[in-house]
């Protein structure tokens, strides 16, 4: 099996799986009324119960099924399919997060994917009654499903942003071609998403993955560190090396793997391509600074 094409309209129907939710219950949770979480539910892909990197702490993360992007290098083709995964309930996994929750003292839950923005119904009464509960909320997005003239899309992320901590936004390339090129995808969404959040004072991780003959070029990375520059409310940058290991995903599925011919980026060239994203960022604070 080749790699597969993403689906175009992924993006243009977000929200819960609403299989037998009656029509004056939807009713309600468009009109911002209290919802049970226990009739809420989202497909849900995977649950890690001792996550590390998703985010400060130990913390529960929760895998969301479905996802638009085709990224290359991507290592959870599994993911993809937005009609597959498990129904369950907000009510369901906030009582895993409870059986466990003293291992998050200094954590929280994050929700991640796939892209957790599609499903943002699902995804906010989660976050809502999360908060309820006084958990540190994070979601873990690439920001593709971000569009700001579709107004139920945008009511529901209003809601969202009150309750969400943290977001760890996957920058993949800062310049549209190539990020066409790397995720099938335009970077406009992302980018406007970036300063959405910035906009509405919502603290943000950037994410960015160096990959062999993609990343790799100085002036763009430069180019990437100058956007995030202008950006108040970013508080860590994480420069990632490219990894093979979601190969054999690919093969048990009976897909090709698109980056077949490139190695494992050594460590050494992350932390190179970081100090140049971090040049990007000091120019445009020099810049805000001195025109303030």
């Amino acid at each position: 099996m080749s790699f597969q094409e993403p689906s175009t309209n992924q993006c243009e129907e977000p929200g819960r799986h609403s299989a037998g939710m009656p029509a004056e219950e939807r009713l309600a949770v468009e009109r911002g009324q209290e919802t049970d979480p226990g009739a809420v539910t989202g497909r849900i892909h995977s649950l890690e119960t001792y996550g590390t990197v998703d985010g400060p702490g130990v913390r529960f993360v929760i895998f969301t099924q479905g996802c638009p992007m085709r990224c290359l290098y991507c290592h959870n083709p599994d993911t993809w399919d937005p009609k597959g995964g498990t129904v369950m309930s907000v009510e369901e996994l906030l009582a895993q997060y409870e059986s466990n929750k003293s291992y998050y003292r200094k954590g929280g839950i994050t929700v991640t994917g796939g892209e957790p923005m599609l499903q943002m119904e699902f995804l906010t009464v989660l976050l809502e009654e999360a908060k309820k509960r006084g958990i540190h909320t994070c979601i873990d997005t690439a920001g593709i499903c971000f569009r700001e003239g579709d107004s139920k899309f945008m009511y529901w992320l209003n809601r969202l942003i009150r309750v969400t901590d943290l977001v760890m936004l996957d920058i993949k390339h800062i310049e549209d071609a190539d990020h066409r090129r790397l995720t099938k995808h335009s970077n406009g969404p992302v980018l406007a998403f970036a300063r959405f959040l910035d906009q509405n004072d919502v603290h943000m991780w950037i994410r960015h993955v160096i990959v062999e003959g993609y990343t790799t070029d100085q002036k763009e990375q430069q180019a990437l560190g100058y956007f995030i520059g202008g950006l108040k409310n970013v508080k860590a940058l994480d420069v990632l090396p490219y990894h093979s290991m979601g190969k054999a995903k690919y093969d048990a599925m009976g897909m090709s793997y698109p980056l077949e011919h490139l190695y494992d980026l050594p460590n050494e060239k992350a932390v190179a391509a970081k100090q140049e994203i971090l040049k990007g960022i000091r120019k445009k604070r020099a810049e805000m600074l001195k025109n303030s």
